[in-house]
């Protein structure tokens, strides 16, 4: 995937993180919260994944 597909797709993934962790605190469900917050992280995790191939170039 390149630089730009990345982002989106993290961009993407912290939306629903964080729509799913205010799901779970308003229903007191906490394995849906938690699922929440890992979602976010695998999002930031993914940004950050393109912003690297963007200083690196896409080969990587």
């Amino acid at each position: 995937m390149g630089e730009l597909t990345d982002k989106i797709k993290g961009n993407i993934n912290e939306a629903i993180g964080n729509v799913k962790e205010a799901i779970g605190n308003h229903n007191n469900d906490a394995d849906m919260a938690a699922e929440g917050k890992a979602q976010q992280a695998e999002g930031k995790g993914e940004q950050f994944k393109g912003k690297v191939k963007g200083a690196l170039g896409d080969d990587i």
